[in-house]
């Protein structure tokens, strides 16, 4: 267990905490004077059994089992991290986007500790805590190109500062994730959908079925993947009843489709990138995200990075998910810059990180 005093003398201690969907987490992080990082805990509890009857995440059952258990595994954050709430340098919590009842409980609960303590409030965006992890895995600072790829954003990104982000594309319908939730649950796997697809996928055939590869070829980096869930539906009923191997040929098919659809989106931004920054000697290219997880998809675009000369990064697969460690460090990214939030900073089911971006055509409220 480590103590205070094993942390450089100017390191800042951030404790994070995560109640945007339907896992509720808190972690400690450290943080020293020349920007490096330690991750000193990292506590996730997830509710999957209590929505898992629902097919679905249900905002009031959310928000209560974050507030049952957040002081808890705020406890167990500072315990296995070995530090009191005294050792702390500030504060963060993800206050949006995301399930208004639980970025409320996860915002009172850290401005009441704040006040108590008297450390500063770090308000963080749960979108920017994803794109700076590799900050802390990485030790890669911004300008980057960034895919957000989770499950209820499907975004890229010029990561230009801490707090400066330009969109170059969005979902004109669903984020990725939601597709693969949708996909999941059209071909009764269980939740949580991503995964099980891709275990799924594994076993079967990805060439099976011809499914499209939406906006492929178009000019504007933009995507799509309504029709691509709805030609899984149309397949699916085609072959119903559906064994087992048609399933796991629907899911290969599936998650072919999307590597290939992805792949062409971000080799379509890659090229704006480069046109933009034909002198760039740094080319650095993050997937952050819940679905930055999928080991197809990350191979893919591994690949895609290496064909335009962009260097590749990612979080460890446990972080790509929702963690506090994210949290944490945004936390101390700010802090860092003597950046802090008041006490009546609102909780925000909806903050873009590109406020200026043009609103791009069929795009809804997740643009």
């Amino acid at each position: 267990m480590a103590e205070p005093s094993d942390f450089a003398p100017n390191s800042a201690l951030v404790l994070g905490i995560e109640t945007s969907c339907d896992e509720t987490a808190a972690a400690v992080v450290a943080r020293d004077a020349g920007g490096k990082g330690r991750i000193l805990s990292n506590i996730v509890l997830s509710q999957f059994d209590k929505h898992a009857i629902y097919g679905g995440v249900v905002p009031e059952i959310a928000a209560r089992a974050h507030a049952e258990s957040l002081d808890y595994l705020i406890k167990s954050a500072l315990d296995t991290a070995g530090v009191t709430l005294n050792d702390l340098s500030g504060i963060a919590a993800a206050t949006g986007p995301g399930l208004i009842g639980g970025l409320i409980v996860g915002a009172t609960t850290a401005k009441a500790l704040a006040l108590a303590t008297g450390h500063p409030f770090l308000a963080v965006n749960h979108l920017e805590a994803h794109a700076l992890t590799v900050g802390l895995t990485d030790e890669l600072r911004p300008p980057y190109l960034m895919l957000l790829v989770s499950g209820g954003h499907t975004q890229l990104l010029l990561v230009e500062d801490v707090g400066q982000y330009r969109r170059l594309a969005t979902t004109i319908d669903d984020a990725l994730g939601e597709a693969f939730d949708k996909t999941a649950k059209l071909l009764g796997l269980p939740m949580p959908g991503g995964p099980s697809v891709e275990k799924a996928a594994l076993q079967g055939d990805g060439t099976r079925f011809n499914l499209p590869r939406p906006m492929k070829g178009r000019e504007d980096p933009h995507f799509s993947f309504a029709g691509l869930k709805t030609a899984v539906r149309h397949a699916a009923m085609q072959n119903a009843p559906l064994s087992e191997k048609t399933v796991a040929d629907l899911c290969a098919s599936f998650q072919a489709a999307v590597c290939d659809s992805v792949s062409d989106r971000v080799r379509r931004a890659m090229r704006s990138v480069l046109s933009r920054f034909p002198d760039a000697a740094h080319r650095p290219f993050v997937v952050a995200g819940g679905v930055a997880a999928n080991r197809a998809l990350r191979k893919a675009l591994v690949d895609v990075a290496k064909e335009y000369d962009f260097s590749f990064h990612a979080p460890p697969f446990e972080l790509c998910g929702d963690n506090g460690v994210m949290i944490a460090w945004a936390g101390s990214e700010r802090l860092a810059r003597g950046i802090s939030d008041m006490l009546d900073a609102p909780a925000r089911p909806r903050w873009p990180l590109d406020s200026e971006a043009p609103k791009a055509i069929g795009a809804g409220v997740k643009a």
